[in-house]
C-alpha cells in the first residue's frame, strides 16, 4: 500500500517549482484558468504515464539510463529554451495574439522531455512499485500530483488579473522566461558534469 513517504515525496515533487509548474503559471496568466485546464489534464497524465512506463519497464530503463540521460537531457534543455524563448515573447502585444496555451497532448508529450518528470517518475517506480500495484501508485500519483499542478495555473490566473498592463505582463514573462532559461541552464552544466 501506498505509505506516508509517498505521499510526502509526490507532493513536494509535483508543487516546487520546474518546468511544468513554471509552464502552468504562465499560462494562467496569459490565458486563464479555463483555457489551461487542457494543459494541467495533460502533464497530469502524462506524468502518470510516466510512472506506469517506468514501473513498468524499470529494468530495461535503468540499463538504457546511462546511455540516454545525455542526450534526453540536452533534447529536454532545447526545448526549454524554445518555450523560454516563446514565454518572454508572450507578453509582447503583437504575439498576444498569436498565442495559445499547450493542448492537453501538449501536455502529455511535454512529459517526455521534461527531466524533472522523468526524475518524478523514476524515483517513484524505484521506491514504490516493488510494494503496490503499478495502478495503485499510478492513481495515487495522480490524486497527489492535480492539486499540486492546479495550484500553479490558479495562482498564475488571479496573478493575470493584475497584469492587464503591457509592461506587467512583459515582466512577468520575462521573469519567468529568464527563471525557465536558468533552470535548463543548470540542467545541461550538471548532465554534462555527469557524463
Amino acid at each position: 500500500m501506498l505509505d506516508p513517504s509517498f505521499i510526502s515525496y509526490v507532493t513536494v515533487m509535483s508543487i516546487t517549482p520546474g518546468p511544468n509548474n513554471m509552464l502552468l503559471a504562465t499560462s494562467g496568466v496569459n490565458f486563464g484558468i479555463r483555457r489551461t485546464l487542457p494543459m494541467v489534464s495533460g502533464i497530469l497524465i502524462g506524468c502518470a504515464l510516466q510512472t506506469a512506463l517506468a514501473g513498468s519497464l524499470l529494468e530495461v530503463l535503468l540499463q538504457w539510463m546511462g546511455a540516454i540521460r545525455l542526450p534526453l537531457t540536452l533534447v529536454g534543455c532545447a526545448y526549454l529554451l524554445w518555450l523560454s524563448w516563446k514565454i518572454y515573447r508572450s507578453g509582447a502585444p503583437q504575439m498576444r495574439e498569436k498565442a495559445r496555451p499547450m493542448t492537453f497532448i501538449g501536455g502529455v508529450l511535454f512529459q517526455a522531455v521534461n527531466p524533472k518528470a522523468w526524475l518524478m517518475a523514476i524515483n517513484v517506480a524505484l521506491m514504490y512499485t516493488v510494494n503496490s500495484n503499478i495502478l495503485t501508485v499510478m492513481l495515487g500519483f495522480m490524486v497527489l500530483n492535480l492539486p499540486c499542478i492546479l495550484i500553479w495555473a490558479v495562482m498564475g490566473d488571479r496573478l493575470g488579473k493584475h497584469l492587464q498592463v503591457a509592461w506587467k505582463l512583459q515582466l512577468f514573462n520575462s521573469l519567468m522566461a529568464l527563471s525557465l532559461l536558468a533552470t535548463t541552464l543548470w540542467m545541461v552544466v550538471e548532465a554534462v558534469q555527469m557524463a
